[in-house]
């Protein structure tokens, strides 16, 4: 199997290994859905004001003759609300991980455990995990609005932009996702943001077969919601093929506040 097919295998695997264990999936749709509660209110908000929006941003158009206006304001209204869109699918996830991070974290380790072998888990205490996770995000989400400028400016090209452009931003969205997904075990392997980053690109076709249909899921708000424990599971079984356990006999680095758990 592809590094594409192979990404999408470890998506469907996590989803029926939720399904498989209903317990963890109702607790893993309670963080999901209080954060799309908020983002379908910002989504609204941002579909009703699009349109004054733009107006303000673009007086120089009051001049011109009819329908340039008209055509000018009404491809950003499309842009902004799609960039909007692409914000959003990516920072679900972050928060959603932030708000769940307990559970997500013992969901993953429950995936691990099932698989065999040493179940890597942090010491640091929670309040420490959630700073690591916050800020990691916060770098990642800096990254994200850097692509989420330049499509929406390649946007306005013609044809490419309404064609290439949306595909590029679903690859874009759904790389980052997974890297958000996968962080929950590689962090309890000591990997610092940086070198998962440089982990995913040795991988970056598996990680696009992950990530992209997700991604194209989640723009479906209820949709995020019932993925989301599955795509953590599948995230864990993803970061097992790209970062195997360590051996039962390893020695952790000194530099390292990760240990193994026995089980």
């Amino acid at each position: 199997m592809n590094d594409l097919g192979a990404g999408f295998g470890y998506l469907m695997k996590g989803q029926r290994w939720v399904f498989g264990h209903g317990r963890w999936l109702g607790f893993g749709l309670l963080p999901a859905l209080v954060t799309l509660v908020v983002y379908a209110g910002a989504l609204v908000g941002l579909a009703y004001g699009a349109d004054d929006l733009v107006a303000w941003a673009t007086p120089f158009a009051d001049d011109w003759s009819s329908p340039w206006p008209g055509l000018l304001r009404g491809t950003l209204v499309v842009l902004v609300f799609l960039l909007g869109m692409f914000l959003a699918v990516i920072t679900f996830t972050a928060v959603t991980l932030l708000v769940g991070q307990p559970f997500y974290e013992s969901l993953s380790e429950e995936v691990e455990r099932g698989e065999g072998g040493e179940v890597p888990e942090s010491d640091l205490p929670l309040w420490r995990e959630l700073w690591i996770s916050a800020r990691d995000s916060v770098r990642i989400l800096l990254r994200v609005a850097v692509y989420g400028v330049l499509l929406f400016a390649l946007g306005f090209i013609p044809a490419v932009g309404q064609t290439v452009i949306p595909a590029l931003g679903f690859c874009v969205s759904g790389y980052f996702l997974s890297e958000e997904l996968t962080g929950v075990a590689l962090q309890r392997r000591g990997m610092v943001l940086k070198d998962r980053l440089a982990l995913l690109r040795r991988r970056r076709m598996m990680v696009l077969g992950f990530g992209v249909p997700l991604a194209l899921a989640f723009v479906v708000p209820f949709v995020a919601v019932f993925l989301m424990p599955g795509a953590v599971a599948g995230a864990t079984l993803l970061a097992r093929e790209l970062a195997p356990p360590p051996a039962p006999d390893a020695e952790p680095s000194p530099s390292s506040p990760y240990t193994l758990r026995k089980d």
